[in-house]
């Protein structure tokens, strides 16, 4: 992983509240039908906590359709999941995708969905505490605060007072650049706020 040059100038990954941190963390599961019961008009699946080994889930698909009173019951299909954030679930993803995701999200909590939702290439949970920045109430927030850790804000407090009323960050300005550079990306949280992210790393 390449270590971005302007990393060092990134403030301590933050939350816009302190309730966040309390939250309890999601536990993502997936429901799994056997396709030879549905294409018969029967209903037979189960729900499984996806935040496992795939060959914990894998174990658990096999249990379900051995249930099943269809005698070739051997293909099975995702028809519903829960707590996976941002992240869709397909019909036909593979258990490893699904497991991986689900343990991400269950450890780093719903940033990992919104992440993996704008990722392009390997998921590994490294690369996204490389990338995480946060979770700010907004982009100029999170410049605001790395203006304070880089001292700006404390600079611009050293300066006459007369001065003080000219002199100023735009921070709307940085924020706006720095996304259409591409240097980091936002992604709304449904709840508030906005997740953000050094997309270079």
């Amino acid at each position: 992983m390449h270590e971005h040059q302007h990393k060092s100038t990134q403030p301590e990954h933050a939350t816009s509240t302190e309730a966040r941190d309390t939250e309890p963390r999601p536990s993502p599961a997936i429901y799994v039908a056997s396709l030879a019961d549905y294409n018969n008009g029967t209903l037979h699946g189960a729900w499984i906590d996806a935040a496992r080994a795939p060959e914990a889930i894998q174990a658990d698909v096999e249990a379900m359709l051995a249930r099943s009173r269809e005698p070739n019951a051997e293909e099975w299909a995702i028809h519903d999941y829960e707590q996976f954030g941002r992240w869709r679930v397909g019909e036909y993803d593979t258990i490893e995708q699904v497991s991986g995701i689900a343990r991400g999200i269950a450890e780093h909590g719903y940033a990992y969905a919104a992440w993996a939702d704008i990722c392009d290439g390997d998921l590994d949970t490294s690369r996204f505490e490389g990338a995480y920045l946060g979770h700010y109430d907004s982009t100029i927030d999170y410049v605001e605060q790395m203006a304070d850790e880089l001292g700006y804000t404390a600079e611009l407090a050293k300066l006459p007072e007369y001065l003080q009323n000219y002199v100023h960050i735009d921070y709307s300005a940085i924020a706006r650049d720095m996304d259409a550079s591409g240097e980091i990306a936002a992604v709304h949280d449904p709840q508030g706020g906005v997740w953000l992210f050094n997309v270079t790393t």
